[in-house]
């Protein structure tokens, strides 16, 4: 098949202006598969349609909302399909009604991350994280609160949608784990020492002079505020079992040596820190890590997973018991 399309980053970037810039929403009976799984930190869904209706509600929520493209680090090929994930930053004025009400008229900015699947220019399998705690504390709530709140508004704990977590997962048309590149290998080597407690790799591999985005839009410059944010998310969850769900490595001319690691932590709250006090919620982290490197190490590193969800994991647990 022919695509219009100069390569993956052209068409990932592309399709994505056309269904928000371009307000081609009715694109997405095309691009996106009739039977696309979509696992969403916020929980699954099945079906083109159901794509379609959110972008609809985010859009008329945030109606002037754009989507500037990052990055995009990809593996695959033609004949096999390619994996793309996409770092983004998602901008839009609070302008519609929508899931947080009436229009306030803020400003808001969110970091994103989509891991895609695409054949033949049609995307049949994705995993998505976006920062819903740093979007719902710019529309003036906590993590915490939103997510109570989101439970509320969808009929109390025993309606609540459910975060994802892998026994709702069904099996997608992608197979794969990524590729073999070694930038890949040395960013699942960090981040799998740093889950094993080995806070030592980020002195020895990260520069002096990183800086970090995480979750939460926590964003800082040096090796201490790495150490610190990586020990807050680990230390809630001491028993959870780190896993590298996919990893990307790639050294294209023009840019810095660079990887994308999908991860998961699966355990319980078992431990103090930014989730409060120990509630032994079982919790399901799914986390997505994109890093540059340079010549003194770890340079730049963006890390996203949805604190939100993480709230109302343990929300439903504690409201149920």
């Amino acid at each position: 098949m022919t695509s219009r399309f100069a390569n993956l980053p052209d068409y990932i970037q592309g399709v994505t202006y056309e269904i928000w810039e371009g307000r081609q929403i009715s694109s997405l009976h095309e691009c996106y598969g009739t039977d696309i799984i979509v696992r969403n930190t916020t929980g699954l869904s099945i079906g083109n349609e159901l794509v379609i209706k959110y972008t609809l509600a985010s859009m008329a929520t945030f109606p002037d909302r754009e989507i500037l493209g990052d990055d995009v680090i990809w593996s695959g090929t033609e004949e096999e399909g390619y994996l793309s994930s996409h770092r983004s930053m998602i901008i839009g004025t609070h302008a519609g009604w929508g899931p947080f009400g009436a229009p306030t008229g803020k400003k808001i900015y969110m970091r994103c991350i989509a891991d895609c699947y695409a054949k033949d220019d049609v995307i049949t399998d994705e995993w998505l994280c976006c920062d819903y705690s740093s979007l719902v504390q710019q529309m003036g709530h906590t993590p915490e609160n939103w997510a109570r709140i989101a439970i509320e508004n969808e009929g109390g704990p025993e309606t609540a949608k459910r975060p994802f977590t892998p026994d709702q997962d069904r099996p997608g048309p992608y197979l794969g784990r990524g590729n073999d590149h070694e930038v890949g290998h040395r960013l699942a080597t960090i981040l799998t020492r740093i889950m094993d407690t080995d806070f030592a790799v980020i002195q020895s591999d990260y520069d002096r002079a990183v800086h970090v985005y995480h979750a939460g839009n926590k964003s800082d410059w040096g090796i201490p505020f790495a150490e610190a944010q990586w020990m807050q998310l680990r230390t809630a969850f001491p028993d959870a079992e780190f896993k590298i769900e996919h990893q990307i490595g790639r050294a294209d001319a023009g840019q810095p040596d660079r990887a994308a690691v999908r991860w998961s932590l699966t355990g319980t709250h078992s431990g103090f820190g930014v989730f409060g006090k120990p509630t032994g919620a079982p919790v399901h982290i799914m986390g997505f890590t994109h890093a540059e490197f340079g010549p003194w190490g770890l340079r730049r590193e963006w890390s996203l997973w949805d604190e939100v969800a993480i709230w109302k994991q343990i929300h439903l647990h504690t409201m149920i018991a």
